[in-house]
């Protein structure tokens, strides 16, 4: 009886959603942001706090109720919607979120994990300073092309166990995370979620290449003379280790390297072809072009899963509950950050009139600087993808004026979440994939705070000098 009547349930939302799409519409716009005080944005911030101090504080019951503790907030965000605006403005807001939002970014997110994922770099390297920066440069380089969490997935394995008999390799870990995790991908939407986030919401595919390659030449090529630098400090202080006898290298699964070019066709055919045919859905208009490359994605990730023979995916240690995690609990993020987006679009109406004031110079243009610092701040602590979304609408969301005059101010936002996602374990999803990975296999990886203490030593300075670059289209706010 139990199981009928919750299927009796399921069928009538089903039937409002068929039945109401112009209902939807009208609700979908609703929630008014300028009406709405900052205490709607606490279960945005609860979940975030969550994700931060979970993992640390109670990690057994975070791992087995993750799912349930991002559902809560998402119902403390949906069930005061439907009760101050009603059900159908709760569950079009919803829709939009998921439809709009959620799916296509953990699409692109699947299908990547999963094609990299079928990559095995077999062999063994020594852990000395010039193979780590070999293999550093390799996964900075290959970031925007096959994402910072392919890049991750596909180098930390053989990096781990090129250092595994050193004394000291935790460092080579932390350098790792930085460079392959966060700043090589700042190239294209492919690389860092934040960066697909603003494709969807009309950047164009090449802009960052275009306007952001200099910027993170510089910030990488730093990172690295200092990663030589340390590295080679350390080595001579190891006691000399054997590695046992050297396998040549090689890579097995390489009909992925075919799966993930077609990943990049699938994108690039999104944002050129405009077939002009949209479908309405409880009010969230679905173009067709966009329907067509989620699907291509899945599609491109089940064939890699078909063709990979699965001991490629066993010596990798492949798993889905990373990406698993991932799915639900940004599921939770994009359901909860829908009042705050309201808010945010209500401009200097809304609760948030001080960051507007915050980000934005004398003359009411934005404040390239504060745009920076404030978006890679937050991206440290509160995951670099949703921040991202929420400055980007801050600066008015609208893709052709910030591609245009507000170039500066893109830039910016999309260096502060791109380079400082880098800050902390939780500022960027493979960050702590690879902690966990790194620690699981003996390395003594530093600390939570340990690691921000790392980290900004490493890349402050860089982004002051950033910051002050003639290069930078921060510039302009100090002169």
């Amino acid at each position: 009886m139990a199981r009928l009547r919750f299927q009796i349930t399921i069928a009538m939302a089903l039937l409002a959603v068929v039945a109401t799409p112009a209902r939807a519409a009208e609700a979908a716009h609703g929630l008014d942001g300028a009406a709405i005080g900052w205490p709607w944005a606490l279960p945005f911030a609860g979940i975030l706090l969550s994700i931060a101090t979970g993992p640390l504080l109670f990690p057994k019951i975070w791992h087995d109720h993750y799912g349930k503790i991002a559902a809560a907030w998402a119902l403390l965000t949906l069930v005061p919607i439907a009760l101050a605006y009603g059900f159908q403005a709760s569950l079009a807001a919803f829709v939009h979120a998921m439809l709009a939002e959620y799916i296509s970014f953990i699409v692109l997110l699947f299908a990547l994990y999963t094609v990299a994922g079928g990559i095995l770099v077999t062999g063994s390297l020594r852990g000395t300073p010039w193979s780590n920066t070999a293999l550093l440069l390799l996964g900075t380089s290959i970031a925007s092309i096959v994402g910072t969490t392919g890049a991750a997935m596909i180098l930390i394995r053989p990096l781990i166990r090129a250092n595994a008999n050193r004394a000291h390799n935790a460092h080579v870990m932390v350098f790792f995370i930085v460079l392959v995790a966060n700043v090589g991908g700042a190239l294209t939407p492919l690389g860092d979620p934040p960066l697909f986030i603003g494709f969807l919401q009309g950047v164009s595919f090449f802009w960052t290449a275009q306007h952001l390659w200099m910027q993170t030449a510089i910030v990488a090529a730093l990172v690295i003379a200092m990663f030589i630098a340390v590295d080679l400090w350390f080595h001579r202080r190891d006691p000399v280790a054997d590695n046992g006898s050297q396998e040549p290298l090689g890579l097995r699964g390489t009909s992925n390297f075919l799966l993930i070019a077609l990943v990049i066709v699938a994108i690039l055919a999104s944002a050129t072809w405009q077939p002009d045919v949209t479908f309405d859905v409880y009010g969230t208009n679905l173009a067709l072009q966009n329907l067509v490359r989620d699907a291509a994605l899945v599609v491109i990730a089940l064939v890699s899963l078909l063709l990979t023979p699965r001991e490629l995916r066993a010596a990798n240690v492949f798993s889905w509950e990373p990406i698993r995690e991932v799915a639900i609990l940004f599921a939770g993020i994009f359901t909860t950050i829908i009042p705050v987006l309201a808010m945010l679009q209500a401009g200097r109406s809304g609760a948030f009139a001080w960051l507007l004031t915050a980000v934005s110079a004398r003359d009411g243009l934005p404040h390239e600087a504060a745009y920076f610092w404030l978006t890679g701040g937050l991206s440290a602590f509160l995951d670099n993808a949703p921040t991202y979304l929420v400055f980007f609408q801050l600066a008015g969301g609208s893709a052709t004026e910030l591609m245009g005059p507000l170039a500066g101010t893109l830039a910016s936002i999309s260096m502060g979440a791109v380079y400082m996602g880098a800050l902390s374990y939780i500022g960027n999803a493979p960050n702590f994939m690879v902690y966990a990975i790194a620690s699981e296999q003996g390395v003594r990886m530093p600390n939570f705070f340990g690691y921000i203490l790392w980290a900004a030593l490493i890349l402050v300075p860089l982004f002051v000098l950033l910051t002050l670059l003639p290069v930078s289209p921060i510039l302009s706010t100090f002169i």
